[in-house]
């Protein structure tokens, strides 16, 4: 158990550079209370203690403003900055090295029973305010950004911004959106380009014309142009 609060403190140290020493992160650090408050009342509602885990739970969630429900489970150095309004369901998976800022809700969408929160891979960063509903998975290393209301599954390596939750970044490539206005085409430019090739290409074939007439050869213009002068 020691060994896992001192792992949990040391995240803390690798996530923020404003602590600045161990007795402020112990006494001062909500995200931290919420999460040591919710491995004690994992492991009763593991137990079938489910009343006893719930208060434990509605505690710390009086006391740090973070609700994480006693069956959700979590996995090893979970950061949870700032914490305020943090919102954690009963079905919910988290893997490791996740970090979590304010105002997150990651909840369900209906009244079904079972699965129905979402499972958070490893190394996911879910920025202030976002929303990630429904049962199904985000993958590995990847970036959810703040106020994103995310309704379905998610690649790994992925970054996620927008309402609803649009991929932008897929393995360190930027994603277009077909209907992006800076994508669009125009087709105004469009014809104006097939204009010009036929251009281009009548231009050659005239080129190549007057290049293949013999010397001394007088064409018909040029016989005409005569007569109208005499």
């Amino acid at each position: 158990m020691f060994k896992q609060m001192k792992s949990d403190i040391r995240t803390v140290f690798e996530n923020d550079p404003a602590a600045r020493g161990l007795f402020e992160v112990v006494f001062t650090y909500s995200g931290l209370h919420a999460l040591w408050a919710h491995r004690v009342a994992h492991a009763l509602f593991k137990r079938r203690w489910y009343t006893l885990a719930r208060l434990i739970s509605q505690f710390s969630r009086f006391m740090t403003g973070i609700e994480i429900h006693p069956g959700a489970r979590i996995g090893q150095r979970l950061f949870i900055d700032h914490g305020m309004g943090v919102v954690i369901g009963e079905t919910c998976e988290i893997g490791d090295d996740v970090v979590i800022y304010q105002g997150v809700t990651l909840g369900g969408t209906g009244k079904e029973k079972g699965k129905r929160h979402p499972t958070i891979g490893n190394n996911v960063v879910i920025g202030s305010g976002a929303k990630v509903l429904g049962s199904f998975t985000i993958g590995d290393n990847c970036n959810i950004g703040s106020n994103a209301v995310v309704l379905r599954p998610v690649p790994q390596n992925s970054t996620v911004v927008g309402n609803p939750g649009k991929i932008v970044k897929q393995n360190g490539e930027r994603v277009r959106d077909r209907l992006d206005h800076t994508n669009l085409p125009d087709p105004i430019v469009d014809m104006l380009r097939s204009m010009q090739k036929e251009i281009d290409q009548l231009r050659a074939e005239l080129h190549e014309s007057k290049r293949n007439q013999p010397k001394g050869m007088v064409t018909e213009a040029a016989v005409v142009s005569s007569a109208k002068e005499e």
